[in-house]
């Protein structure tokens, strides 16, 4: 490994802006509030601070959808904080990856506005425009990924825009070269600041299928997801932009099967250094992710292995558990009551002893879990909001889909970070923009801070490991127990030895197999979530330990 692959060592930790940490008491995180909690980051161990949006925004979708490129936008702050943050942030040895939102902007960029105002103007090709059909209807049946047609027509021009996401956030056309290198400008603009890299978001449905078909049931994602052009297109990005500063990338690539990312991540191919897939997260979804059911350890366990061996030396892996947009994971998978902080670090082992880049999402350091909010006035999130509508029009219970929000909805997530146990949780001393989740007197970080076993200290660990033996970065994933409904077991080959991982996933004790049991006994333990680790037989409830063999 190289110094420039230093992000291979790195752990990420994303912050979620609006909800992290508010000083001006407006009820919404800002930058300045970032800054404050440098020092809490650093005590963590992170590496890498991946930040969501900030850029100008209308705040449709929670600033992924962008009027300026190139400004703060005012919720957050301005120009000098986010330079301020960038000082403060490298004065300690953190790296700064700005999110990079370029499949679509806001209707109210200054590009859509132009583009808008006549079929010729300099703009029009910008975004993709197109004739609806014969019979007046969409030129495709394509369904926006937030419900409703992917199509809306613009009475000026007579024409409709596509919007894979809200109408709001219209999709920039790839093919028209001026955009492109108006894209690559701006991003040297902040590299040029000295950000670090960039995740970009959905960058696998920046080429679209020239054909414009119909898709099955309205699904246009096979037109639009890995299209035909984008590895030609990223690989540009890389010549123009990428390859000239020392930065970290990763692409949000839904859609995206091993054999994608390999191509993506390749160092071979020039394009980016890894990406995040979502097969996981698909796993206790029945086809859509309103229809959930319970998680099939074995599902988890295959798809993990898929991916730990397919990319194994060749491109790379990014592990995550949660994000801005999935569901707590202690809530999930985990066990978010008696057992909470146990399965909490149980599920930090068994995502942290994987090759690849590690990310956390703020306060799952803290183990912090789903909200249920009594009412759906309480919720913000467009897209939850948007399902509720649409599934109760075709019959679905008012019970029935609060309960699917309570396991699946995306402000789960978003709920303001838990700091102490006063009013708001520290969070603001104004009225937050979605409420703070009511367990805060029990979870926040002060608590975290002030006890020695907590989920903290335990991130800390799994994360200063990472950074003292190479066989997590480079050693290879080894499948064990495959079929057990309960148990995550596998082992981490390198040079210098290998680790054994087992995981608990459920409220029992469970039995290892004797093979296992064999090759434990006696090694000393690198790392456990139980008091005292005895080499048994089995399992304790939610126990997670690493055995150096």
């Amino acid at each position: 490994m190289n110094n420039q692959e230093w992000w291979k060592k790195s752990v990420v930790y994303q912050i979620y802006p609006k909800s992290f940490n508010d000083t001006n008491g407006d009820g919404i995180g800002d930058i300045p509030g970032i800054i404050e909690k440098l020092d809490y980051l650093k005590e963590l161990g992170v590496d890498v601070l991946w930040l969501s949006p900030v850029y100008d925004s209308p705040q449709e979708d929670n600033g992924y959808d962008i009027r300026n490129y190139r400004q703060v936008d005012d919720l957050f702050g301005n120009m000098e904080d986010l330079e301020r943050l960038l000082e403060e942030a490298h004065k300690r040895d953190l790296k700064l990856v700005m999110d990079l939102v370029v499949n679509h902007t806001s209707d109210e960029h200054p590009w859509f506005v132009e583009s808008s105002k006549s079929k010729d103007n300099p703009y029009r090709d910008y975004y993709i425009w197109k004739d609806g059909k014969e019979n007046g209807e969409p030129p495709t049946n394509w369904n926006s990924v937030f419900g409703g047609p992917a199509w809306e027509y613009d009475e000026t021009t007579g024409q409709y825009y596509l919007h894979i996401f809200a109408k709001k956030q219209p999709d920039l056309n790839w093919e028209n070269p001026n955009l492109r290198e108006d894209v690559y400008d701006m991003m040297k603009f902040w590299l040029d600041k000295g950000m670090d890299g960039f995740r970009m978001d959905v960058i696998n449905f920046i080429s679209k299928d020239p054909e414009y078909q119909d898709g099955e049931n309205g699904d246009g994602s096979p037109y639009f997801m890995n299209g035909p052009r984008v590895h030609e297109f990223l690989q540009e990005m890389n010549q123009e932009v990428l390859s000239n500063y020392d930065v970290m990338t990763v692409g949000e690539m839904p859609g995206a099967s091993p054999e994608d990312a390999k191509r993506y991540t390749d160092p071979e191919n020039e394009e980016l250094n890894m990406i995040f897939t979502f097969e996981h997260m698909d796993l206790d979804s029945n086809g859509d992710k309103w229809n959930w059911t319970d998680l099939n350890l074995v599902d988890l366990k295959e798809n993990f292995e898929k991916w730990q061996t397919s990319l194994h030396g060749v491109g790379w892996n990014s592990l995550y558990w949660n994000n801005h947009d999935q569901p707590r994971i202690v809530s999930r998978f985990g066990d978010d009551g008696e057992y909470r902080v146990k399965s909490a670090k149980m599920l930090a082992i068994c995502l942290h002893m994987m090759q690849g880049t590690p990310y956390i999402y703020q306060g799952e350091e803290l183990g912090m879990t789903n909200v249920n909010f009594e009412t759906l006035e309480e919720y913000r999130d467009i897209e939850l909001l948007n399902m509720y509508k649409e599934k109760k029009e075709k019959g679905w219970s008012h019970e029935d889909l609060m309960k699917a929000i309570y396991v699946k909805g995306r402000d789960n997530a978003r709920t303001p970070m838990q700091w102490n146990d006063k009013e708001n949780g520290g969070f603001t001393n104004g009225t937050p923009w979605l409420q703070v989740n009511p367990n805060y007197r029990e979870i926040n970080a002060e608590r975290a801070l002030e006890d020695k076993n907590s989920v903290f200290y335990f991130y800390q660990q799994l994360i200063r490991l990472r950074k003292e033996m190479d066989m997590i970065t480079d050693g290879r994933f080894e499948l064990l127990m495959r079929e057990d409904p309960n148990v995550f077991a596998y082992k981490r080959v390198g040079d210098e030895g290998s680790l054994l991982v087992v995981c608990n996933f459920s409220s029992e004790e469970v039995t290892l197999d004797d093979g296992i049991v064999k090759e434990i006994e006696g090694k000393p333990v690198v790392i456990t979530n139980e008091t005292e680790s005895t080499h048994r037989r089995g399992l304790a409830p939610f126990e997670g330990t690493v055995y150096r063999l």
